[in-house]
């Protein structure tokens, strides 16, 4: 779902350009990658780099087919209106966290690492009563948009677009909790078939430099 925005922004200018059509499903990237370990036909596939490897290793997409698209922040929230804690630091943080009453978190490769971090923290049986994590295809702004939850995690490019929060920043540098969002082309798609060519086409257009500003736009920065 991080990347649903920018696809379909760059699927549809893609579409001007050469005429081919581009249809995107966007659903949570567990499902996803069920879906395509389960055999379901696609021309290409976008999730979370380690996914399209562990796919790609399964035999499920063609080896030697990742491409890696675009590096995604996780960044935090608070509901329009409320106190707005400092999380500049890592320090800074740990202290909102300890102090938050209710946390949201989602179910993709940021929700995973950050239950790990307040592992690392020591936190992980302090904060697991007050843990809500975001239903698949559901967005964790949301949970704080309806005051659900007190301070929200997730990717960047999916809390920009939900009203009624306030993104207080990314995560910490020091953190690393940045997430490359990678293409795999499914084994199943005739390697110099038609499709196969547009798919590379596709591709091509979304890793050049025409592409960066609308990753930027969706929260987004190029691979």
């Amino acid at each position: 779902m991080a990347t649903r925005q920018v696809l379909a922004e760059l699927g549809t200018v893609f579409e001007q350009r050469s005429g081919s059509a581009v249809a995107i499903e966007a659903v949570g990237g567990v499902d996803a990658a069920q879906r395509v370990a389960a055999g379901e036909a696609f021309d290409v596939v976008v999730l979370a780099s380690d996914a399209i490897d562990k796919l790609i290793a399964a035999g499920h997409l063609r080896a030697g087919s990742r491409v890696d698209l675009v590096r995604s922040s996780v960044a935090v929230a608070v509901r329009q209106g409320a106190t707005q804690p400092d999380i500049s630091t890592e320090e800074a943080l740990q202290r909102a966290v300890r102090a938050a009453r209710r946390i949201g978190y989602s179910t993709g490769p940021s929700g995973t690492a950050l239950i790990a971090l307040f592992e690392r923290w020591g936190l992980g049986d302090e904060v697991r009563d007050r843990l809500t994590q975001a239903r698949p295809g559901v967005p964790v702004g949301s949970l704080v948009a309806q005051g659900e939850v007190e301070l929200g995690f997730q990717q960047l490019s999916e809390l920009i677009h939900v009203e009624g929060i306030t993104v207080l920043g990314v995560m910490p540098p020091e953190l690393k909790f940045d997430t490359i969002f990678s293409a795999g082309v499914p084994v199943g798609l005739a390697s110099g078939s038609p499709q196969a060519e547009r798919v590379r086409q596709l591709l091509d257009f979304m890793t050049s430099p025409d592409a960066e500003a609308a990753k930027r736009r969706q929260g987004m920065e190029p691979a």
